[in-house]
């Protein structure tokens, strides 16, 4: 599935036509009755756009008014910090274990290094593979990926916003991927995205 972070009510109908789902963060200014409308959404926290400046209790009390609505969530992102593993899961580790007792599929961003660390499968229920572009496309992202997948998890690819990184999620065994690019011609390219959707009915991953 992909999950759109642009959407509004023009675009709305179409986008849940062709099955696309809604990418939320606390800045999307969302109302929690929109997100009911979409066959499923993805609940981010907002790091990478926010920094230094990001307000844990802020994201907290922001997940707890969409609570209702956990059911359709495909995953909840625990906070990160982008391209460092080992301060991301420092940062993750308390949260994630509130993520599940709120209602939601607990989400940790795999970040540059995890292939180094010891990873702790029972401590989340996603594997989110976001990172610097290199790494994510690189060879120990997609053994996390493939690893994560055999567990049970469910696992998200981060900032896709063409067709060829889509074919690429898809046929490595993503369940899910995200970005922004209706945004940047939401006319043109949300029929693009109507061919990926159609491509992944026509091409199932060669996961079984």
């Amino acid at each position: 599935m992909y999950l759109t972070g642009s959407t509004n009510a023009k675009l709305e109908a179409r986008l849940v036509e062709i099955g696309v789902g809604l990418m939320v963060t606390p800045e999307s200014g969302y109302r929690p009755e929109r997100i009911a409308r979409y066959p499923a959404w993805a609940a981010d926290n907002g790091c990478y756009a926010k920094g230094e400046r990001f307000d844990a209790q802020r994201w907290l009390d922001w997940l707890e008014r969409h609570r209702q609505f956990a059911v359709s969530c495909l995953f909840a992102t625990a906070p990160d910090v982008v391209a460092d593993a080992k301060a991301t899961w420092e940062r993750s580790t308390e949260f994630l274990p509130q993520l599940r007792e709120m209602g939601f599929p607990a989400g940790f961003v795999a970040q540059d290094g995890l292939e180094s660390l010891e990873v702790h499968w029972d401590a989340f229920d996603c594997l989110f593979v976001g990172g610097s572009t290199e790494w994510k496309l690189s060879e120990p992202a997609y053994e996390l990926a493939m690893e994560a997948r055999q567990r049970g998890k469910h696992v998200h690819m981060g900032r896709v916003n063409g067709w060829r990184r889509f074919r690429a999620a898809m046929l490595s065994g993503f369940h899910s991927a995200d970005g922004t690019y209706i945004a940047y011609g939401p006319d043109e390219l949300i029929e693009r995205v109507s061919y990926w959707m159609d491509q992944q009915r026509r091409q199932p991953a060669l996961w079984s």
